[in-house]
């Protein structure tokens, strides 16, 4: 027992000094470790240390010769010289060419000028002549055409400095625009057509607008070319090629003169739309071209572009005539007439807006309707009266006329006056003497009283107002 008391013991001791041999071991590599580290984070203070004290330096440098540049600074005081209407502005011109126009020899100095247009005070001409008798070269700068006719995308100034009183003083130039100085030959006895062909870059009005008209086609919207296609119709001039073509067709044409004769003594009397006496057909009693013109039909597209889409025509936008007949679109087949029938219907709103908006008791239903500008010029040149913004009854009676003439188209030429009636704010008795003055007759299909018109065309003998007095 005691031996092997003593081999544990003894074994205990030998485990106990491996263990103290291990920790000791662990303890200097953990200092070793903390040197290195102490070590590392010296250098690193050093190398921060070392360029902060280099920035210093650089920042001692830039001060001192940022105090050196202040103490040669000089201080200007900064005056602006407005325009002056009694004086002109300063020129400033530049030559493209390389000519020195001023040259060391004082006797040699150019000839400067100044022209302005004589019509249109804005437009200035620059003008440079070498002071030589053998020189036949000039140098023109307008401001109005040329490079002057580009964009302006700043403003110019002339800066002229003083040392002695130390001010900067800033004067504009003259119409803001730096001149370009062109060569340009100057000879005697130039004519007008040399001169203008001579000028180059200088376009008239016209040429300017037609310009200005391709780039749009080019370039634009296709709302805004359709608007300025729509535009040259209206302002078209005559073909002189196809106006003697028509011309040679129409000398074949047998020409009723006594008709003719008739409807221009009478149509203003009558107080009615064109017509024509000897028609043999409705479409032929009221030529449709004559009430709406060629120029006024690609403004009457809304309710056809509507049915198209298939868009509603609403009551409160149109009357009653045009919504209870615009079902009608849908059954036409021939896109042609359909086109037509949907200009009719516009043509019927827009002239019964007219004589709202002219009448004490519509005037609200029409107040925001927007009627095109052609129409409004043309209505208001044939309804309106100069001196009065209200119809005159001749006028209203004459308004009537083209509504209902438009009516028997949409109709037939055999229309229900109940629809027309209730938007002209009038009962259908008091309509029927409108119908009969157009050679209407009044026809009965079972219950229903309709208006048609008859051919020949018969109008009722007209009544002379007496005179009173």
């Amino acid at each position: 027992m005691t031996k092997k008391k003593v081999f544990q013991q003894s074994l205990s001791i030998e485990d106990a000094e491996k263990v103290d041999n291990e920790i000791r071991t662990s303890m200097e590599e953990d200092e070793e470790e903390h040197k290195r580290k102490m070590k590392k984070k010296r250098k690193k203070r050093d190398k921060m240390k070392t360029q902060t004290e280099e920035e210093n330096t650089l920042m001692e440098i830039g001060g001192s010769s940022h105090l050196n540049t202040h103490s040669d600074e000089i201080e200007f005081k900064i005056e602006t010289i407005s325009e002056n209407p009694d004086k002109i502005s300063p020129f400033i011109g530049y030559f493209p060419s390389g000519f020195n126009p001023c040259p060391n020899s004082p006797q040699s100095q150019p000839r400067v000028g100044v022209f302005r247009h004589v019509k249109r005070s804005n437009r200035l001409q620059l003008v440079v002549s070498p002071n030589n008798s053998s020189s036949q070269v000039d140098f023109v700068g307008t401001n109005y055409a040329g490079e002057a006719t580009a964009a302006q995308v700043c403003s110019y100034a002339l800066g002229v400095v003083d040392k002695a009183t130390r001010t900067l003083k800033m004067v504009p130039i003259s119409a803001n625009k730096i001149f370009r100085l062109e060569p340009r030959v100057a000879e005697a006895g130039l004519t007008d057509n040399e001169v203008s062909e001579i000028s180059k870059g200088e376009l008239t009005q016209q040429e300017k607008a037609e310009k200005i008209k391709d780039l749009t086609l080019m370039y634009s919207t296709k709302k805004t070319i359709r608007k300025v296609k729509k535009m040259d119709s209206l302002h078209q001039k005559q073909d002189p090629k196809s106006q003697e073509y028509l011309d040679k067709k129409l000398e074949d044409q047998k020409i009723n003169k006594e008709a003719v004769e008739v409807a221009d003594t009478t149509s203003d009397a009558r107080n009615i739309p064109p017509y024509d006496m000897s028609a043999t057909t409705p479409q032929m009693a009221y030529p449709l071209d004559k009430i709406i013109l060629k120029g006024e039909w690609d403004y009457l597209l809304d309710i056809y572009e509507l049915s198209q889409v298939g868009g509603e025509v609403k009551p409160n936008v149109y009357p009653s005539f045009v919504c209870n007949r615009v079902h009608k679109l849908e059954h036409i087949k021939d896109e042609g007439w359909k086109q037509t029938l949907a200009c009719i219907f516009s043509y019927i709103t827009h002239l019964i807006k007219f004589k709202d908006k002219h009448s004490m008791d519509g005037f609200s239903s029409a107040k925001h309707h927007k009627i095109p500008s052609i129409l409004s010029l043309k209505f208001s040149d044939m309804f309106v009266d100069s001196d009065s913004k209200r119809l005159s009854d001749e006028k209203r009676d004459l308004v009537i006329s083209y509504i209902l003439v438009l009516t028997l188209f949409a109709d037939d030429f055999k229309t229900d006056p109940a629809d027309i009636a209730r938007d002209l704010r009038m009962s259908s008795i008091k309509l029927r003497p409108h119908f009969e003055h157009l050679g209407c007759k009044l026809v009965r299909e079972g219950t229903l009283s309709m208006v048609k018109l008859a051919l020949p065309l018969k109008f009722p003998m007209l009544r002379r107002r007496r005179r009173r007095g």
